[in-house]
């Protein structure tokens, strides 16, 4: 059997790695260049000068104002800030809010935090195939729904969202007559989709998008969210003034500058990427379902992120498969999750209501820039022993 001589990884919907034509434009920032941006002395100014040159280009790729583009410390925060900011921000009563059920838990926990204020929220479910349907949200909507929130692409099954359709289903509602100023605001979480879809929030039709630096290879530690002009939000975080009384605190100026030059990057090359990526990832998922009994694949053939597979395996658990896929040296993640030291299945892929024997023998592959066709056959290659050495231990096979 061939030996592995290289790292394989397969796991950039968790993290990729920074690239260097990123940290050599964050490095004057973090050496030389290392002034307070609301400072009024020169250092103080350059690094103001670089914040807003860095709004600009993020605004020309998300094709809004600049002004609409506020700085974060992740896609957490960004998410947090949208759904806080807007619900607590409501003095009309009670309000309501609608999230699909395979959100990301910075929507999910949130929700329910908010939900023990209070403010309640109904979750739309997904079909089969890990996708909600535009009828199911207008009919969740109720007189005093304040916000939808609907991820563009799930993190762990990779499934998109009709979230245009959505937004144009809202632009509707809300050009209705109406009183005390009931506008719908549409979010969406295209924090898994950044670098890789197009993030043009005018063809998307939100008012609020997130987003992460690091799932675009960019520092971590690093946000987007995109504010449509007049929508009013209330801080998370006080303090200064920065980002328009939105986000207080000194600027992340070297992340901020290592953020949007990722996010160009990878803009300049997101097309030929995209087709790159669908293309091994679709011989993966072939080559797997194919040459491994008992799998089957999570989610949308076609309809998904085109670096994501995410599997399931019959009568064994996704942990037991990542580590040994770790002991060769590949780097995989699991739809499973432990939770204060009990497995828990995947909230998305009980959304998906699968059987038990397959729930918890899921493993996610999220291939990138390095990814090779060469690195997927090796890949499968030692996936079928593991499969096979767990089932032949496996008391539910």
């Amino acid at each position: 059997m061939t030996k592995n001589t290289k790292s394989i990884y397969l796991d950039h919907a968790a993290a990729t790695p920074l690239a260097p034509e990123v940290l050599e434009k964050m490095l004057p920032y973090l050496q030389e260049e290392f002034g307070n941006p609301n400072s009024i002395h020169s250092k103080g100014q350059s690094a103001k000068n670089a914040i807003e040159n860095a709004r600009r280009d993020i605004a020309k790729i998300l094709f809004c104002k600049p002004e609409e583009i506020v700085f974060t410390g992740g896609g957490t925060e960004s998410d947090n800030l949208a759904l806080r900011g807007i619900l607590e921000n409501s003095t009309a009563g009670k309000s309501h809010f609608i999230i699909s059920a395979i959100e990301h838990p910075a929507i999910l926990r949130t929700a329910e935090e908010l939900a023990k204020r209070g403010i309640e929220f109904t979750k739309i479910p997904i079909n089969k195939n890990g996708i909600i349907s535009v009828s199911d949200v207008e009919k969740a909507i109720q007189p005093n729904t304040k916000l939808i929130s609907i991820m563009l692409a799930n993190n762990e099954i990779g499934t998109l969202q009709p979230i245009r359709e959505i937004g144009k289903m809202i632009q509707k509602i809300n050009e209705k007559p109406k009183t005390k100023n009931q506008e719908l605001i549409f979010h969406t979480d295209a924090v898994q989709a950044g670098g890789i879809l197009n993030l043009d929030t005018r063809h998307l039709k939100v008012h609020l998008l997130s987003l992460s630096a690091h799932k675009f290879y960019g520092p971590k530690g690093v946000g987007i969210l995109f504010v449509k002009k007049g929508v009013k939000l209330y801080p998370q975080v006080l303090g200064g003034a920065q980002e328009r009384g939105l986000r207080a605190g000194t600027e992340n100026v070297a992340g901020i500058v290592g953020c949007t030059e990722a996010l160009k990057f990878a803009e300049n090359s997101r097309k030929k990427e995209f087709t790159r990526l669908e293309k091994l990832r679709n011989y993966f998922i072939a080559k797997v379902l194919r040459e491994i009994p008992k799998s089957r694949l999570n989610g949308d053939s076609e309809n998904r992120l085109p670096n994501n597979a995410n599997f399931s395996f019959f009568g064994i658990e996704g942990e037991s498969i990542l580590l040994r896929l770790d002991f060769e040296e590949i780097a995989a993640s699991t739809g499973s999750a432990c939770a204060s030291g009990d497995l828990d299945p995947s909230h998305v892929l009980t959304a998906l209501k699968i059987p038990h024997k397959w729930l918890h023998g899921s493993v996610r592959f999220t291939l990138g820039k390095s990814t090779t066709k060469e690195d997927l056959d090796f890949v499968v290659t030692r996936l079928k022993k593991i499969v096979k050495d767990l089932r032949a231990i496996s008391p539910l096979v």
